[in-house]
């Protein structure tokens, strides 16, 4: 399916911004062991290191991802979700291509993201591969974990 999906920065002050945040850390914590959970709470989103978008169809928030600067040369994708209601939609490839055009805007160099191992993350791990993402080690502050799979990018 395809909608027409717009995509904006968000300010994190709405309610159903934060309804989707709150629901993807509630996910994150039932498929992960919270040792395991990387999801930004809010506060951790209004980091200002942190750019955060949300995409709309027509009046709803259909998701959401953010942006971290690691360095001026290198970008960690975040908090990436799509509602439930529009999977299928376009709205996680959309994001995913907004914010990396983005990264690239700012002169970044690569992008990089941690995301989970289990079966419910497959959908995300096969939208990262189809975009050129490809599995690397730990970088920053993680570690080698079961629970997570790392991915990068060249822009």
């Amino acid at each position: 399916m395809q909608a027409t999906i717009r995509i904006q920065p968000d300010d994190l002050s709405g309610d159903a911004t934060r309804r989707l945040i709150a629901f993807h850390l509630a996910g994150m914590l039932d498929t992960s062991p919270p040792e395991s959970v990387h999801a930004l709470d809010i506060d951790a989103l209004r980091d200002p290191a942190v750019s955060f978008w949300s995409a709309w169809v027509h009046e709803d928030v259909a998701g959401i991802g953010a942006l971290k600067a690691i360095d001026t040369e290198r970008g960690e994708l975040k908090s990436m979700r799509v509602d439930d209601r529009y999977r299928g939609f376009g709205v996680g490839r959309a994001l995913l291509r907004h914010i990396m055009a983005d990264a690239r805007a700012r002169g970044m160099t690569s992008l990089w993201l941690e995301t989970g191992s289990t079966e419910e993350f497959l959908p995300a791990q096969r939208l990262y591969e189809s975009e050129g993402f490809t599995p690397c080690g730990p970088f920053g502050d993680y570690a080698l974990d079961p629970f997570s799979i790392f991915m990068t990018r060249a822009l």
